[in-house]
């Protein structure tokens, strides 16, 4: 896919016509004569091509006056793929946009975390998207809005300021302009068995939605790998839901996610519900679900090699993260060491310096530190060699004091070259940082062990120099090829977990040696395998709503 297929007006007709919902959230369709916006997967009778307007965002559909579609719902389409695999600073703002930074700190926040003047950043997204920071801001925030009209018996007061408007008349305005109905009128359409629903009784603060996703999508390494390497009190498997603890920035939630065939059930707990779009934002972030699977798999199926690869299991994707600050220092608490002995670390960090946070429903206890909680620890404390306490108490001490920022909008080679200058941190140590938390699709880890084993065994070079050159044919896509390269072996990481609990429970590796699993190479430096993909080295047995 380009950007601006929406001005390719032939493509998206037939896009149309045939009711593709690989197109969902390429682009909006506005009919002229109804002055409605579909998705273009829409199941009503498609208008006629003469009636047809096409633009590329909702945000832009609703300044030109049309309203969304109460049939398909455009709103809750998956998210642009562009914002994922490209770092401009149009999808560097969206990002953030995303992030709820705009509905935080306006649009001089946006453009003072971006580098940008207002204006620029204005202009650009109104080139690109024909919106500005501002109504794609208020886009998100009726989006919010309708989600908790349809959710929670809340009164309308609390949901106005929930939703992130700065008053009860711009909410009624900007609900009744983009659904053609009164907060109230949108709440008494629903059936009144489903009034309500969703929201948790007697749990304030309890949301069960829908996270919708491009398909073909396998759950299997995604889910399996946060399940894997879950660390105590932060994170854990219950009830074939992947569960976490989320620091906000109004308060702290959970998040229970749950794979399911055309969607992920996603159950949130906020302590304030001005959170609920930053919290869905993030955790379709974590589990790479705006991602065009086709685009990726067709790209990698040109390689003979990788194709029976992606035949096999087609729409793998490749786990994130919801905080860029905790994946890096976990990643330098995994390094020499095993995912037990890293988990190990993590968990007496998160013990004496986390947040702690109640969790009626499960086994989670703290929030991961921030920064500056562990800048402020006593590095003798740390139970690790002292190359690597000099390397975490750097990391650690940057991420508090401001002078290495990880994000979503940070410039993917800008993020590598700060990182690589830090002690202890070589190549893969910041690609796979770049890959997983920055959210880089095009990051590739050509010393990985496990990587280079896959490579060998399906014939492809195996040597980094030579691995690298073969790859050169996958990109934009390089982290994708990671995961179906990892996924070779039989390692607990590339299945879901077969019962309650963390790692122990999942099923383990039938084969070899800890060093014949993906991501326990021993790269040049002190850059060793984090926590993010290592086997321990002595294995144990042991009615909802869509949300864009």
């Amino acid at each position: 896919m380009q950007n601006g297929m929406h001005t390719d007006t032939e493509r998206c007709v037939r896009a149309v016509q045939s009711k593709d919902a690989r197109f969902d959230g390429w682009f909006f369709t506005a009919v002229t004569t109804t002055r409605i916006y579909c998705r273009p997967s829409c199941p009503a009778v498609p208008p006629k091509p003469q009636n047809m307007t096409f633009y590329p965002s909702a945000a832009a559909c609703q300044q030109a006056g049309f309203r969304a579609c109460k049939r398909c719902r455009p709103d809750t389409s998956p998210g642009s793929p562009e914002w994922n695999h490209r770092a401009d600073l149009v999808a560097r703002a969206m990002r953030l946009i995303g992030d709820g930074v705009v509905d935080r700190d306006g649009v001089p926040g946006l453009a003072a975390r971006l580098g940008y003047s207002t204006r620029q950043i204005e202009r650009q997204l109104l080139a690109e998207l024909g919106a500005g920071p501002l109504a794609l801001a208020r886009a998100q925030r009726a989006q919010t809005a309708r989600l908790l009209i349809e959710t929670t018996p809340l009164p309308m007061a609390e949901i106005a300021f929930a939703s992130g408007f700065s008053s009860i008349r711009t909410f009624n305005d900007t609900v009744r302009e983009v659904f053609a109905l009164s907060p109230s009128e949108l709440r008494a359409r629903l059936p009144r068995h489903r009034a309500g629903a969703t929201a948790a009784p007697g749990l304030p603060g309890v949301l069960n939605l829908r996270l919708p996703f491009r398909s073909p999508l396998n759950p299997d390494n995604l889910f399996g790998h946060l399940a894997a390497t879950a660390v105590p009190g932060v994170e854990e498997w219950r009830d074939g839901a992947y569960r976490r603890t989320l620091r906000l920035p109004y308060g702290h939630g959970v998040a229970a996610l749950t794979p399911m065939p055309d969607h992920i059930a996603c159950r949130l707990t906020l302590s304030d519900l001005r959170d609920l779009s930053v919290a869905i934002s993030r955790c379709r972030r974590l589990l790479d679900l705006d991602a065009d699977p086709v685009a990726v798999d067709d790209q990698l199926r040109t390689d003979p090699l990788l194709a029976p690869l992606v035949d096999k299991a087609p729409g793998r994707r490749v786990p994130r993260t919801v905080d860029e600050a905790e994946f890096a220092v976990r990643a330098v608490l995994g390094q020499q060491v095993s995912t037990a002995a890293a988990r190990t670390h993590a968990a007496r960090l998160v013990t004496a310096h986390g947040d702690p946070v109640d969790d009626p429903e499960g086994g989670l206890t703290h929030l991961f530190p921030a920064p500056a909680a562990l800048a402020a620890l006593d590095p003798e404390s740390l139970a690790m060699p002292r190359t690597r306490r000099a390397t975490f108490t750097t990391l650690v001490g940057q991420l508090a004091d401001g002078t290495l920022h990880l994000g979503v909008e940070s410039d993917w080679e800008q993020a590598r070259e700060r990182l690589l200058a830090l002690p202890g941190f070589g190549p893969w140590t910041a690609d796979v940082i770049a890959m997983r938390a920055l959210g880089d699709p095009d990051a590739f880890l050509p010393t990985d062990l496990g990587v280079r084993r896959a490579a060998q065994n399906l014939g492809l070079p195996s040597t980094p120099a030579a691995l690298t050159a073969r790859a050169a044919a996958w990109r934009p896509w390089r982290a994708y090829a990671v995961q179906y390269l990892w996924a070779t072996d039989a390692h607990p990481i590339n299945f879901l977990p077969t019962q309650n609990g963390g790692p122990g429970s999942a099923r383990l590796a039938t084969s070899g040696s800890p060093a014949a699993t993906p991501g326990t190479t021993r790269p040049p430096r002190a850059a060793r395998t984090p926590a993010a993909a290592r086997t321990p080295r002595t294995p144990r047995t042991a009615r909802t709503e869509d949300a864009q």
